[in-house]
């Protein structure tokens, strides 16, 4: 038999919410389209690449296999903060937000380590595993050298960007890739591949700077952000504990 509902629904009930809908447009288009960016100057880096020979460019092949299997990690520890941070933050409890941060950090760049020992001092046996060409697992394992510098990096960075995305700071995180990826890491690796005598390495290598130079502008950021809901908002903790959902709404905080 039909089983009545135990609330009343008709059809001016379902409807789009424009203002919530605003916001998720708001949040999640500028991570798309940094993702979109950011792929596109690594397809510019793999032309560079493919302009070195027959061997870079299987070389380059096989080491993104390896490649995606470490950014696993990076990317985990992203997701995981950013749902983290995301619910502290709308509980109005930075501080455990930060901790989130600082222990993520810590946790990954250790894992980052190990990372960059296997990637830089054992690169040929981890392309020897998808190529038994010696000539292509070498020149795999000169773009592992250089990506393992980045494994570090990666490991802090990404953190950061989970930490700003929980706290609804898409478009800040969209920026700074976009400058990392067009200003930094294709100028800088187009200027390497030209070097007389370049290798795998070189090109590769051309990532570093620009993760530097984007950790670095997250580090800043924090900073303000985090001083901006401490003094603005939320001058102590307690005082958050007290703060109903109107009063983040009134200061922008939803």
């Amino acid at each position: 038999c039909k089983k009545e509902l135990p609330f009343e629904m008709h059809k001016t009930d379902i409807g789009v919410h424009g203002r919530t809908l605003r916001k998720m447009v708001g949040l999640g288009a500028p991570i798309a389209l940094q993702d979109l960016l950011v792929s596109i100057s690594f397809l510019i880096i793999l032309a560079i690449v493919n302009s070195m020979g027959v061997t870079a460019s299987a070389g380059v092949g096989v080491a993104e296999k390896v490649c995606a299997f470490i950014m696993l990690i990076s990317s985990a520890f992203m997701q995981s903060i950013s749902a983290f941070v995301a619910q502290n933050y709308g509980a109005g409890r930075m501080d455990r937000a930060k901790k989130a941060l600082h222990y993520g950090v810590a946790v990954s760049f250790a894992i980052g380590v190990g990372m960059f020992f296997l990637s830089f001092f054992h690169g040929n046996v981890l392309a020897g595993i998808f190529s038994s060409d010696a000539m292509v697992i070498e020149a795999a394992a000169d773009y592992l050298k250089a990506y393992a510098i980045d494994c570090l990096f990666t490991a802090i960075f990404f953190c950061y960007i989970g930490f700003y995305n929980g706290i609804g700071m898409t478009k800040f995180v969209m920026i700074q890739g976009i400058i990392g990826a067009f200003c930094v890491r294709v100028p800088v690796s187009w200027f390497m591949s030209r070097r007389a005598g370049a290798t795998l390495f070189d090109p590769a290598a051309g990532a570093v700077p620009g993760m530097y130079v984007v950790s670095e502008k997250e580090k800043m950021g924090i900073g303000y952000r985090v001083n901006v809901f401490r003094n603005v908002v939320c001058p102590s903790a307690k005082n958050c504990a007290k703060m109903s959902k109107e009063d983040f709404v009134r200061e922008g905080y939803d």
